[in-house]
């Protein structure tokens, strides 16, 4: 997972593909040196590939990518960052000598190797709030402590408090009591830890079974009277179409700025802060603006030059551009609207090779689909 939002900067969640359980090292050694290939001949896709999964080139044009001289080590990895893993060492060591926290197919808390730090989870997935104090003031430590998970597009090294926003899922439900677990947690020395805060507060915002529990905004209000910043949320809850959470958190301060404007359909709102807005909050906001189907803002967007066809920013949804994320949504409108800006329609997406008709007719979004298809005749 990225890093905590500070002032001005976004969290980049990056989605990775799946390693199968029969990797082979010499398999994945043939991709980093396809990926080198592609490199060579200037497929749009490989930069875009390069550009969310390698540090070093997270903000490069496609020039930059292609006559940065990589080699191949850089591709090897980003080979393992699209799996999850931090470096190709550690792919490597996954592959070559698998531990019990790198069965991908288990459930995280039952990879977690330290039966101390596994023990305080179950406290806390059953609500035992009482007993969860006894314990954390028994062993102090748990409450700054990391596990790490590798293999996934977040939550790799989280701490005792990430646990509660049940985000990924783990459980599909939440204790009754949660907000007296975070408190206790918190009052344990969580509080300390800005990092642990913001982190939890943004897998709350962003995930689903917080809101179906009935405890999303409890736990956001109670995150953030501990210190944790509703700017930090604020984008995540909006790129996962958390609506409600994203208003609890403007209401206790997040800032509104360019991209969450276009993510609210707030045109005039957009207008204003265009012209200030920096190069990466204008590409932020066309991705939201059309997913969710903000056709007015799009077109403001685009009358200010934003191009139709880069994919979108790292962190909402960097595997796809404009067209599928409004094709996949049935913004027809939109869809459109991209088309008649020349928005390519054969452009297919880094993760499963589809195209926006695609996408479309994968989500029963008929009529996007066939208008589509349609150009094809």
């Amino acid at each position: 997972m990225g890093t905590i939002r500070r002032a001005g900067e976004r969290k980049f969640v990056m989605p990775v593909k799946t390693l199968p359980s029969n990797a082979h090292l010499d398999h994945l050694k043939h991709q980093a040196r396809d990926l080198m290939r592609d490199v060579r001949v200037h497929d749009a896709q490989a930069a875009q590939r390069i550009r969310e999964f390698h540090p070093r080139f997270l903000k490069a044009t496609d020039a930059e990518v292609f006559g940065a001289g990589l080699h191949l080590s850089d591709a090897q990895l980003v080979i393992a960052r699209e799996r999850g893993f931090a470096s190709w060492t550690r792919l490597k060591r996954h592959v070559e000598k698998p531990t019990l926290a790198d069965n991908l197919s288990a459930p995280l808390h039952e990879r977690i190797e330290d039966p101390a730090f596994r023990h305080a989870v179950d406290l806390l997935d059953q609500g035992e709030a009482e007993a969860l104090w006894a314990y954390l003031k028994a062993h102090p430590g748990l409450v700054r402590q990391r596990v790490l998970f590798e293999g996934g597009n977040y939550f790799r090294n989280p701490g005792l408090l990430e646990f509660a926003a049940e985000n990924p899922i783990r459980h599909g439900k939440l204790p009754a009591n949660i907000v007296a677990v975070v408190r206790v947690i918190l009052e344990a020395g969580a509080r300390d830890a800005n990092a642990a805060l913001n982190e939890t507060l943004v897998l709350v915002c962003s995930g689903s079974v917080a809101r179906e529990c009935g405890v999303q905004i409890p736990l956001i209000d109670v995150l953030c009277g501990y210190g944790a910043d509703p700017g930090a949320g604020l984008t995540a809850a909006l790129v996962h179409g958390e609506f409600e959470a994203a208003h609890e958190l403007i209401r206790l301060g997040g800032r509104v700025d360019l991209p969450a404007a276009a993510a609210l359909g707030q045109v005039d709102e957009g207008r204003r802060l265009l012209s200030t807005a920096s190069g990466e909050e204008r590409h932020w906001a066309v991705a939201l603006a059309a997913q969710f189907g903000h056709a007015e803002m799009v077109r403001l967007l685009l009358d200010a030059g934003e191009d139709p066809n880069r994919y979108n920013p790292p962190g909402a949804h960097s595997h796809s551009t404009p067209l599928h994320q409004a094709a996949l949504a049935g913004h027809l409108d939109v869809v459109r609207l991209l088309l008649e800006r020349g928005a390519r329609p054969d452009l297919k997406d880094t993760m499963w090779q589809g195209t926006a008709e695609g996408w479309a007719a994968r989500a029963g979004k008929t009529e996007v689909a066939e208008l589509l298809r349609s150009l094809k005749q």
